[in-house]
């Protein structure tokens, strides 16, 4: 701990670290036993510390020099954790006796390892950068020195703390600061819910220092209000259409295209496109961003189309495809969606689900994943509740139920691996509901033979390898995936499969479209749109019995890389605008879902 900015290091002129030794049943009443319990920070897991002020005068709130700066002892990004442990020197001896795990040896070991990245969310604080790229916005997590580790909870706390970065050095803190005047003697404690009220998300968010049980808490997840709706549009920034009757445009209309989309511009030859530089005389807007403001659009060029709909995020932001999902299968969401929970809203419903689950014995693997973020970023695969509700603390997430029986497909190379698949489906109206697929999808497979363990290992758990560095990619085109699937499950034509497909991207776009914008996707007559729907096959009983692959919808993205459908499909996009554009489906390559 050091003062700032001389970098004096005089923690010890003011602070001491107590170890506070186990007290005896027979020696004090239950109830006192229960509150040393309480403030320790892990219990039954080796001795418990405390940090007390040991200067004779005290600490005065009002002085400024009252401010300390608390060191980080670890940094890291939650994926690279195990392999820092393995392999920095001397990092997971001093972890394993920060957090209280006996570790003597010179070389990791597994198991040691194991124990530190589970008891280490009890010591985890976090920061995000705001600036730089997607990857760099990935939230940091650190843990503090060992004084700043062994600051205890408590609901009144004496000292505040906060993370700083500090420029000129590049390097992050902690400032300690009291909130009170304090006298020697004095514990220094810090909230570890700090700016949660309500008792009960108190109650929860702290479960990891103190254990305790929800089940009271029902796990019913309805769906939100109309208001939470609303203040979705509102922050987005979102202004609504007015009213437009649709436009009739000739039989031989030549439209002119305005696109910042490089694969648009280089694929698009349909003789009844042209491209133009000016948006102001386009007929067609195609898009990379979001467009905001339909209001201005109806009232000024309702003829002009434009290839999004006002509030698709309904479908694009994970958070909001399990609320409206809630539609089509009741508070535990349809069966084409893995149980979903926000853990900003359900965080009380989502540890009562996962106690409930712990004690019946079922698998309790979970997915987090944040609201906003592609390519799995920020994405973590755990069965550890403090995990996940530590996670909350990064950036706004929901949790997923694990798909913990996916259906494999079996690789020469490697074994039986997880694939997704990816449907591209394009949207020619909500109002009434016209919806096609791209007769062409896409496969992504994991490099390494699936199994419910090492759940960081990317290779194994993840299929999105064509963003990772050095790994290879492994490519199979739909026409040579069919008979190879067939193959391996001669029980389960992909004619039966791709039809339950369809018919839950079918009930998807009934339940998105069944309200009114913006509980709806609005129905705004000059909308075209294509999605990517990223999905997996789960085995399932069906109600009479029988083992079924159910689809298990992932997200759906707006505007998706279309590089690879362009390579092998140069027509592609003519096919595309054909169909949503022209009204000319036959001979595109799609398939009408409704």
């Amino acid at each position: 701990c050091v003062h700032f900015p001389s970098q004096v290091f005089d923690a010890g002129d003011y602070f001491g670290i107590m170890q506070v030794e186990e007290v005896d049943d027979d020696e004090e009443g239950d109830e006192e036993m229960e509150e040393q319990l309480k403030k320790k920070p892990n219990p039954g897991n080796g001795p418990c510390f405390k940090v007390i002020v040991t200067n004779e005068n005290g600490l005065q709130a009002s002085n400024p020099n009252s401010v300390f700066l608390i060191d980080h002892a670890w940094t890291y990004r939650v994926e690279h954790a195990r392999q820092q442990l393995l392999h920095v020197p001397g990092l997971l001896h001093r972890m394993a006796n920060l957090v209280g795990i006996d570790f003597h040896g010179e070389i990791p070991d597994e198991g040691s390892v194991e124990q530190v990245l589970r008891e280490m969310w009890k010591y985890n604080q976090t920061y995000q950068l705001s600036q730089g790229t997607a990857e760099e916005k990935v939230p940091v997590w650190y843990i503090m020195d060992e004084f700043g580790s062994r600051i205890q909870h408590s609901d009144q706390p004496s000292f505040a703390t906060a993370p700083l970065f500090y420029m000129p050095q590049q390097i992050a803190y902690t400032v300690l600061w009291p909130l009170r005047d304090l006298e020697t003697g004095d514990e220094v404690t810090r909230d570890y819910a700090h700016g949660e009220t309500d008792r009960l998300l108190r109650k929860c968010v702290l479960l990891p220092w103190v254990p305790d049980e929800v089940l009271d808490v029902s796990c019913f997840t309805p769906e939100p209000s109309d208001e939470y709706y609303q203040a979705i549009l509102e922050e987005n920034k979102e202004k609504l259409p007015v009213v437009i009757n649709p436009p009739v445009y000739a039989k031989d209309r030549v439209f002119k295209v305005f696109t910042d989309i490089q694969q648009v511009l280089n694929n698009l030859t349909h003789p009844r496109f042209v491209f133009t530089d000016s948006e102001g005389e386009a007929d067609i807007l195609y898009n990379f961003s979001h467009f905001k403001d339909y209001r201005k659009l109806s009232e000024e060029r309702p003829g002009v189309m434009v290839n999004q709909f006002p509030c698709e995020n309904l479908l694009t932001v994970k958070d909001c495809l399990a609320s409206i999902a809630r539609r089509a299968g009741g508070p535990d969401g349809p069966r084409w969606l893995p149980r979903t929970f926000n853990l900003q809203t359900e965080l009380p419903q989502f540890i009562s689900y996962f106690q409930q689950r712990e004690r019946r014995g079922e698998d309790n693997h979970w997915i987090c994943k944040p609201w906003n973020l592609a390519r799995s970023l920020d994405t973590h695969i755990t069965n550890s509740l403090n995990s996940i509700i530590r996670h909350r603390e990064s950036s706004p997430k929901v949790v997923c139920k694990y798909i913990e029986e996916p259906v494999l497909f079996h690789r020469e190379d490697v074994g039986m691996v997880k694939f997704d698949i990816r449907y591209v489906v394009l949207l020619r109206s909500v109002k009434p509901l016209r919806l096609y697929s791209y007769d062409v999808f896409w496969l992504r497979f994991s490099n390494r033979a699936f199994s419910l363990d090492d759940l960081d290992d990317y290779e194994k758990h993840f299929t999105v390898m064509n963003y990772a560095p050095g790994v290879t990619l492994k490519q199979v085109h739909c026409e040579d995936f069919i008979p190879l699937f067939e193959k391996q499950y001669p029980e389960y034509p992909w004619a039966t499969v791709q039809a339950d497909i369809f018919k839950a991207f079918a009930e998807l776009f009934q339940v998105a479209s069944a309200k009114p914008a913006p509980l709806g996707i609005c129905d705004y007559p000059s909308s075209r749109a294509i999605y990517a729907i990223d999905l997996m096959l789960k085995w399932d009983t069906s109600r009479d019995g029988k083992r079924i692959m159910q689809p298990q919808i992932l997200e759906v993205n707006f505007n998706p890389d279309c590089d690879r459908a362009c390579k092998y499909h140069p027509t592609f996009f003519n096919d595309v605008f054909s169909t949503l554009f022209l009204d000319e489906p036959d001979g595109c390559h799609v398939t009408c879902i409704v």
